[in-house]
């Protein structure tokens, strides 16, 4: 059979002639096999002939405009097959030439963005072709405001294949201010080499036939079959042969790097600054120095009526003997020192020492230890003395594990584990008293090292505990 011109969407004819070589009526059933099979036909399927007699059946090609049916050569192959004598079948064969057409399908995604300089966009393109094409993209932008850049820049596809580019799109400048403004761009993704022209029509007007002979001692004829000329009928070309892609729109939303509400809190503010300076300012500093006059006049008068009234604490005043702090260590003030009196009492403040003996004192034991170790620190009562301990604070600034036991001489005051805190403190309204040369003792077993703010894991639990209260003198 001669081959056969066919364009993907159109349709393309040849003729086939039966010829019954044999002696007896015979019917002969036809069907096209092969690749191009599903879309080929045969009229009439089945045709009956007398000895002697023959028929033009026709073959129609219609292959879909799919990127399933390659371009290039199909072999052709036509089945002829006896009723009566099925062991004489004939296959006659030929070529389907299939030609090629080029179809792009490009999408963007998103089709909208927003950004202060660039966004980035996904460009997905499909061969719907049925031959491989090199496919090369492309951005336009009226203007000079936008760079659109792929990656890749070209792409090698095959009937079918899909594939995803990447685009970037940035703006030539930021927008410091005012209202945001949209970018409007396009991208195309083309065949880099253009799309090959239609074949050549041909037509062959040689016959191929084919004969079935019976077998021997029988009395059947033969079969031939006759390939006449094709007749192609062409489609249309489609907009896609002819013309380039459509050009895939797109936007890019430049936003202001500063809004526009920015702009008028700093007005407002602003506004605020020159109010300040302008009004209240001077209206602060005038009633502030008001304010100090008024003051200063009262402590002149104050003062010229204590000149001429006793001093408290004197022989003539009734709380003669009681002590009076005096100066910046006076009573209530707190590291300071309370004043001495002539009386039989003592006047103490916070952290001060009185003529009977008494000071707040405090002192701070500090314990390292290895893991797995325990580790002792104490401090021992001074002899003729009374320590009344009134606040403990506890320092695990490493984040050690482990267990801490404090004791008061031979009373244990507690036992806490190290990994429940870091800064611990106990407080008591009524002190508890430690005798002299007895210790305040602070043990640790270190479980485990923590880590201190430096990022690094000690080497070693440590533990600061400081213990406070009044040392007074032991009463002989």
């Amino acid at each position: 059979m001669p081959t056969v011109t066919v364009s993907p969407g159109g349709t393309a004819t040849t003729t086939l002639t039966v010829r019954n070589g044999g002696d007896i009526v015979e019917a002969y059933t036809l069907e096209v096999v092969g690749d191009c099979a599903a879309w080929s036909t045969v009229e009439p399927a089945r045709v009956s002939l007398y000895p002697g007699t023959s028929e033009t059946v026709t073959l129609t090609f219609a292959p879909p405009r799919s990127h399933e049916v390659r371009a290039g050569e199909t072999p052709l192959a036509v089945r002829v097959l006896p009723a009566e004598h099925p062991e004489s079948v004939v296959v006659p064969e030929g070529t389907v030439t299939v030609e090629p057409f080029h179809e792009l399908r490009t999408e963007l995604e998103p089709r909208r963005r927003r950004g202060w300089l660039g966004a980035r966009f996904r460009t997905a393109v499909q061969n719907k072709g049925n031959t491989p094409v090199d496919v090369a993209f492309t951005g336009r932008q009226a203007g000079e405001e936008l760079r659109l850049g792929f990656t890749p820049g070209q792409k090698r596809l095959e009937p079918g294949e899909s594939a995803e580019i990447r685009l970037k799109v940035r703006a030539a400048k930021l927008i410091w201010f005012g209202e945001p403004v949209t970018w409007p761009f396009e991208v195309e993704a083309a065949e880099a080499v253009a799309a090959a022209g239609t074949a050549s029509e041909s037509a062959v007007g040689a016959p191929a036939g084919a004969t079935a002979g019976t077998a021997a001692g029988t009395a059947a004829g033969t079969a031939g079959a006759e390939a006449g000329g094709t007749k192609p009928v062409r489609p249309e070309p489609a907009p896609s042969d002819l013309l380039r892609p459509e050009p895939v729109p797109g936007e890019f939303l430049q936003l202001p790097v500063l809004p526009k509400w920015l702009l008028i809190v700093l007005a407002a503010l602003l506004a605020l600054l020159l109010a300040w300076f302008a009004l209240v300012r001077p209206a602060v500093k005038s009633t502030a120095k008001q304010a100090a006059t008024e003051a200063a006049q009262e402590e002149t008068a104050r003062g010229g009526q204590q000149q001429g009234s006793p001093t408290p604490g004197g022989p003539d005043s009734p709380g003669g003997n009681q002590g009076q702090g005096t100066g910046p260590d006076a009573p209530g003030t707190p590291g300071g020192n309370g004043g001495s009196g002539t009386g039989p009492g003592a006047g103490t403040g916070p952290g001060g020492t009185g003529a009977g003996g008494t000071e707040q004192s405090s002192a701070t034991i500090d314990v390292e230890t290895n893991a797995g170790i325990e580790g002792v620190g104490t401090y021992k009562v001074p002899a003729g003395k009374v320590f009344g301990i009134t606040d403990i604070v506890v320092a695990n600034f490493q984040g050690d594990e482990g267990v801490l036991t404090i004791s008061f001489g031979e009373r244990k005051i507690t036992t806490i584990a190290l990994e429940t805190f870091r800064n611990q403190d106990y407080h008591w309204v009524t002190p508890i008293q430690v005798p002299e040369n007895a210790t305040v003792t602070a043990a640790v077993t270190c479980a485990k090292p923590g880590t201190p703010a430096t990022g690094t894991q000690a080497s070693g639990c440590h533990q600061v505990i400081n213990v406070s209260g009044v040392l007074s003198d032991l009463a002989r």
